[in-house]
This record gives C-alpha cells, structure tokens and sequence, in this order.
C-alpha cells in the first residue's frame, strides 16, 4: 500500500472514531484544559471563548491569571459572569500561592473555571496552579494565544484510544493565526500570515511537526511536547513533580522527566505525534520579538542539558539515554555553534582565496536545495491530511518564500540562539522578554505584555 492511500485510511478510521465519541460520549475521557495568562487583555476574551467552544463531551477550561497587572482578570469576571467560590485547594505540585478560584453564574459558561493566584515568574508555575485543580486524567497544555480548532480534543485523544500502551502525552501540529481570520473565537478564513517573519516560522513549525515529530514517533522517541499546545497524562505529570518553576525549557524538561519517571518505574509508555493542525498561535510578528522567542529557547536549550545530563548515554534510561539526549545535544544545542564556526571559517577561506570554485558553488547548491526539498514534501504532506487554505496559491507563497528562509531567517535564528547561550552562562537570574500582542479580532490597539516568550 503506498504511503498516501495508508494516509488516507488512517483519515478514514480517525472520522470513524470521532464520530464514535459524538454518538457514545460517555466513553470520551474526560479532558483539562489548562491556560496561563499575564497580562492578556487583548486576546483574553477570545482565547476563552474559542476554548469553551470546542466541539467534545466531556472538558473543562482553567484559566490561571498569573498576577496580571493590566485589565486581564477584570475582562474574565464582567464577560464570563465569574463570582469567588469556596474551594479547598490543594497543592500536589508546587506553584506560588493561590489567591481565589472563580467560576461563572451563567449556567452557558460553567466549564470554566479562573485561578488567580502571585505570579510566579515562569509559565511552569501558573500551569502547576492548573494541575493542582484539574479534574480529568488528562489536560491540556497550552497558551491563551493559541485559538484551537473546534475538534481539537476529539482528534488529539485518539492516540490514547487507540495505543495498547499507556500514553503519558501527545503533541500536534501548530501554526501561526497571524493574518487569519478569527469570530468570536473561532478561525473563519485559515491563511498564510502576510509577515515575512511569522511566514518562515509557519513552515519551520510545519518541518518540525509534520516531518521530524512525526518520525520520532514512529520510534517513541519524541524529545518534547511542545508548550503551546499538547495533551498530558495527568498523574504522571504529578507523579513526575509536577512542571520545573525555574525551568526556561518548560516543556522539554517535563517530557524528559515523564519519560525518566516511567523507565524507573518500569512502566511500558508510548508519547506520540498527532499529524492534524488543531493549535494556532500568534508568531513573532518582527526580528525584535523573534529575538526574545530565541533567546529565550537557547538559555533553556543549556539549562536542560546541563540539569540532564545524567541521562546521557545512560543504560537505564533506554531510548532517552542513547538515542534522544545524544539527538539533543549534538543536532539541536551544537548545531548553532557549528554552524556559526563554519561560516566564520568559510569567510577566512574565502578572504584568503583558499576556496575551490569548481565544488564550492555545487556543494552550496546541493545543501540548499535539500532544505527546499524538505520544505515541498512537508507543504505536499498537508496537502493529504487537509487542504486548509483556500487555494493553491497560498501553499505555493510558503513554498516560495522557503526559498529565502536560509538567507534570511535561519542565520537570525542561529545568532539569537547563541546569544541565549552566552545569556546563561552569564547570568542566572532572567527576566521573561515581553511580548507585543496584535490581538485576534482586527483592527485593535497593540498591548505590550510578559508572556513567557
């Protein structure tokens, strides 16, 4: 059966299952939905009101204001109709202390339930506050500035469904909602974003799901469950400690622990990669904002390998040992370095006329049209799992514009990665960049907020 029409198929048996779950929703698990905002009043109402209105049986939304300063929890308690109730709350995982819980008198909102708790300076501790009350054995982790598809916890729960192995978690595609079109929360018009640097991050984002994720998860070997949006198993997330506070690497750093916690437990799990795009995110909209996303991802990039290595090439540990920490350190934390040194040492070359012209040119051909390979075959995978743009026209602009990502795009990435790294081995203490909402709903006024990028 060639690789497209088992693409099909499998499209077919996950409809099946989907509508399985609408017909018999007493057998659809139960599912959290755990958000952290800080200062998020511009997309807040939006973001809740595309959260409560996900099409599934059985979920419930918790919304954690970390400390916001701004109108953040104003907008939650007058559009939601939210009022203080009396809760016991107990801490099963660290977080900074909780203020108050809320919930709605209006019977249309009561899956939603608001934690406002001290800001604890990190997303992992607003999403530890959400742990700590969730209800359901598995709950989603993800931003208040993604806007989810409506089938998002239908699709994203099948892995579970279908695996004769526990699994602790489950990732997703993501991409950029800048420039798509969103009513009252719901994404009504799916483009490609207009801005050339959320553009590039958009196919990034679709080489890394589409391509990478889904082929380590063929070996159940996938080396984080990224933080804007996936599914986790609860109590194995409690059992594991809960999110690391002073981690920059939030979501790495809880996908390695959970799988550390099952190899010593010697539980059987699988962690596996959903090919369907159900979380939108807002994409750095300039250089500026990409810097702080980077910048931050490189001091957490070292900040995990240093508070990991013990599982390097560490028997006990099985794949995480010998196959994903070697993956990490030598493709993802070294490949900045490498490649910033090459090109150092190719200007040297060229400077001092040591260069063979003959293979140079073909040598540089020949890498660059790997990478525009890559990014056809990850455009033509989407294509098969579900045209969301409107026309062909629109894949053909990522396709295109993949053409300038490696003189433009990458080196930027390369250079704010390194930066992140000098950060850390600089300083300790670091303060969250902010983030320039443009907010969902256009025309709006831009608001700067601190939102863990």
């Amino acid at each position: 059966m060639s690789y497209y029409k088992t693409l099909w198929y499998k499209y077919r048996y996950t409809i099946r299952e989907e509508n399985y779950l609408r017909e018999f929703p007493d057998e659809a698990p139960g599912i959290s939905i755990i958000a952290p905002a800080f200062n998020e009043e511009v997309i807040i109402y939006d973001s809740v009101s595309s959260l409560l209105n996900l099409n599934y049986p059985n979920f419930e939304v918790i919304i954690v204001n970390d400390g916001s300063k701004d109108k953040t929890l104003d907008i939650l308690i007058q559009e939601f109709e939210l009022e203080e109730v009396p809760y016991y709350y107990t801490y099963k995982v660290y977080c900074k202390p909780v203020h108050r819980i809320l919930k709605s008198r209006n019977p249309m909102y009561n899956r939603l339930r608001v934690v406002d708790k001290v800001n604890g300076g990190t997303k992992a501790d607003a999403m530890n506050a959400g742990v700590n009350i969730a209800t359901y054995d598995y709950f989603i982790n993800t931003d208040v500035d993604c806007i989810l598809a409506e089938d998002t916890l239908s699709k994203i729960i099948l892995p579970v469904l279908d695996s004769d192995k526990p699994v602790i978690a489950v990732g997703a595609t993501m991409r950029m909602v800048n420039s798509c079109t969103i009513d009252k929360g719901r994404i009504t018009r799916v483009r490609p974003p207009n801005r050339l640097i959320p553009l590039f991050q958009e196919t990034e984002y679709l080489r890394s799901y589409l391509v990478a994720k889904m082929g380590w998860s063929m070996l159940n070997a996938i080396p984080n469950v990224s933080g804007g949006f996936g599914l986790f198993d609860t109590q194995v997330v409690i059992s594991a400690g809960g999110f690391d506070s002073a981690s920059h690497a939030e979501d790495m750093d809880m996908t390695v622990r959970m799988v550390a916690f099952m190899r010593e437990n010697k539980k059987p799990y699988r962690i596996v990669q959903c090919p369907y795009s159900l979380c939108w995110t807002e994409g750095p909209p300039n250089i500026k904002v990409l810097n702080r996303q980077r910048t931050r991802w490189g001091r957490g990039m070292l900040q995990f390998i240093i508070d990991h290595r013990k599982f390097f090439f560490n028997k006990d540990y099985g794949r995480l040992g010998f196959v994903v920490m070697p993956y990490i350190l030598f493709f993802e934390f070294l490949a900045p370095i490498i490649e910033f040194t090459g090109f150092l040492f190719m200007v040297y070359l060229l400077v001092t006329n040591q260069v063979n012209f003959d293979t140079f040119w073909m040598m540089l051909l020949y890498a660059y049209l790997i990478g525009i390979s890559v990014s056809i075959i990850t455009v033509s995978y989407d294509l098969v799992l579900g045209k969301l743009y409107k026309n062909f026209r629109e894949y053909l602009k990522l396709v295109l514009f993949s053409a300038l990502e490696a003189i433009i795009y990458h080196p930027l990435v390369v250079v704010f990665t390194l930066r992140g790294y000098y950060q850390y081995l600089t300083r300790r203490n670091f303060k969250w960049g902010q983030m320039t909402r443009q907010g969902f709903s256009q025309p709006k006024t831009p608001n700067t907020v601190n939102n863990n990028v």
